[in-house]
């Protein structure tokens, strides 16, 4: 038995309640090495010793490149428990409790796991309507400007003393005139980057936080744009840009006029006086920023007064214009205690208010239940590029990589990861293709068959190529419409809409060989289940379909009796 690979965590992605009755517990052991393992678990305030246990068996629900997972969920009896687990590989049983490899029981009860108590407060809730959510990321000057039509023409616009630009013409009156566009793509959600004023045509540089660009059209419009929006059934997101503000934001500006003598110096980090406004972005800043953009200060959101101001920001766009949620930019370099306040500020207004982090890392820290719903899935399109686009690896190694996705979190944060292709910081999926769209088209259909939150960036569905910043956040060609390329964005949309075991069903990958590029897997939940191959090669695959028995071929492209063509997938459906 390799107990070096065996791994189990308390209080984690390992061990962690459902809900008040319902307890899941994992264990990672070396993939292949396992033939059984039995769950023991008691209540920790048992009035006999030795304590009394309950057995259960696990399931092996996953394998990666080198592990396999094991899972039991629990319907507990107990919110206090102590467990251990029994491994038998076929020619060894091995017990695990407390980080320790053993042969026997011991009477005192905290030698074991423990799960002190399954606590309601500490249970992850994330928005039920999240899991069935298909998201339209906008850049907003880039979309429209009216109706099917955006302007290209730069604008500059004075906002007090400053002055704040758009450079392709985009505002909000153009989302809301384009709502027929919007559900004939068959989106349920909007996530909006940047809207408050700000200086550049990004709106990353915010200078005022309480009011919508004039260059998009003001608050009013806003309004109006949430208001069509919500009456035809789509969710708003909008963009929290709380770990750095503006150099012209008013406590900076302040700042910059007082020097020491500012009330406003502790607000920002690192400051070496005298601070001033670089004029050449060669120069570094006396001051923290993001990244070492001289434009944009970095926020001390450790202060009480940071976060009292900035938690009131969060709750007011909640409250006053009824937005669904927030996305938080560069939420891994702020503080844990601004976003757990944040967080509860936003919640004390709309429970169902969606807060997706910006991590492009592995985001476990952030995703316990106390900070955010969901992250940006970067991930997701590291290793799509890799299998679909590059095709520099192999099915194995890509289900290997899924498999990850789907065990390094809670179920409940995984089901409403944000799911992404492209974003504003990347250069566009279709271009990493080198324009191959039968390649893009798989890529697209794991998209709206994994599990999570599919979210399409404005233009994917029209072919919108790019690898520099000014071409990925190019204009939506609406004068050059690629019908084609929509139509199969709007079915694929329309699949996942229609059948719930893409929304809600678990995922098991079915056939994942070495050295194919035939990837297959199954999506089920308690009235379905649905069957997804998808050939990321040029080669056919030999492919069976008698293999599928009863069920119905759903949508299919270039599938014969015994093989599935180059770039070719198929769908069916039982139940």
């Amino acid at each position: 038995m390799k107990l070096d690979a065996i791994l189990h965590i308390p209080m984690s992605e390992y061990a962690y309640g459902l809900d008040e009755k319902h307890i899941v517990y994992k264990l990672r052991c070396a993939r292949g090495d396992l033939k059984k393992v039995i769950l023991n678990y008691g209540d920790t305030a048992c009035r006999v010793t030795p304590i009394i246990f309950t057995a259960v068996t696990m399931e092996k629900i996953a394998s990666d490149e080198y592990h396999d997972y094991w899972q039991a969920i629990v319907d507990s009896p107990y919110n206090r428990v102590y467990y251990y687990f029994k491994m038998d590989d076929g020619e060894q049983t091995v017990l695990y409790y407390g980080d320790v490899f053993t042969d026997h029981l011991v009477d005192d009860r905290s030698q074991y796991f423990k799960l002190p108590f399954n606590h309601r407060a500490n249970l992850a809730k994330v928005p039920e309507w999240a899991g069935n959510a298909v998201v339209y990321n906008i850049f907003p000057d880039s979309f429209a400007t009216s109706h099917a039509y955006i302007s290209e023409q730069a604008v500059s616009i004075k906002y007090g003393e400053k002055t704040v630009t758009g450079k392709r013409g985009g505002t909000l009156n153009g989302i809301t005139e384009n709502i027929d566009y919007l559900l004939s793509l068959g989106i349920t959600c909007v996530y909006l980057n940047p809207i408050f004023a700000a200086g550049e045509y990004h709106k990353y540089d915010l200078l005022d936080y309480y009011h919508v660009d004039p260059c998009f059209g003001g608050d009013e419009a806003f309004r109006e744009m949430i208001h069509v929006l919500h009456s035809n059934g789509i969710k708003v997101i909008i963009d929290g840009v709380f770990n750095h503000c503006g150099w012209n934001f008013f406590a900076f500006d302040d700042v910059i006029r007082y020097q020491e003598e500012s009330r406003y110096c502790d607000w920002f980090y690192h400051l070496e006086f005298p601070v001033t406004r670089p004029e050449s972005a060669d120069i570094y800043p006396s001051y923290a920023c993001f990244a070492y953009e001289r434009m944009m200060p970095k926020l001390n959101t450790e202060n009480p007064e940071v976060r009292e101001y900035f938690c009131k920001v969060g709750q007011y766009w909640v409250k006053e214009f009824g937005i669904d949620g927030w996305r938080l930019d560069v939420a891994s370099e702020i503080d844990d205690g601004f976003w757990r306040a944040f967080r509860k500020s936003v919640k004390s207004v709309n429970p169902d208010a969606i807060l997706i982090g910006e991590v492009w890392e592995s985001a476990g820290h952030w995703l316990q239940g106390d900070i955010f719903d969901s992250t940006m899935n970067y991930d997701f399109r590291k290793h799509c590029n890799l299998f679909f686009a590059e095709g520099s690896i192999d099915a194995f190694q890509f289900s290997g990589r899924v498999t990850n996705m789907l065990m390094r979190y809670r179920v409940q944060m995984t089901q409403v990861q944000m799911n992404l292709l492209d974003s504003h910081d990347v250069g566009r999926f279709l271009s990493l293709c080198k324009g191959n769209l039968k390649r893009y088209r798989l890529a697209i259909l794991f998209l709206m068959t994994f599990v999570g939150m599919p979210t399409v960036f404005y233009g994917d569905e029209q072919g919108i190529e790019g690898e520099t910043e000014d071409e990925y956040r190019s204009s939506m060609p609406w004068e050059s419409e690629n019908e084609t390329l929509l139509q199969f964005f709007q079915r694929a949309i329309a699949m996942r809409r229609e059948l719930s075991a893409l929304r809600e069903g678990d995922f098991h990958t079915c056939r994942a060989q070495k050295g194919e590029h035939l990837f297959a897997f199954t999506r089920t939940d308690e009235g379905q289940k649905v069957t997804v191959y998808l050939n990321a090669g040029e080669q056919e695959a030999e492919f069976d379909i008698k293999e599928c028995g009863e069920k119905k071929c759903y949508w299919s492209e270039n599938l014969f009796e015994r093989r599935l063509g180059g770039f070719g997938f198929a769908i069916f459906v039982d139940g």
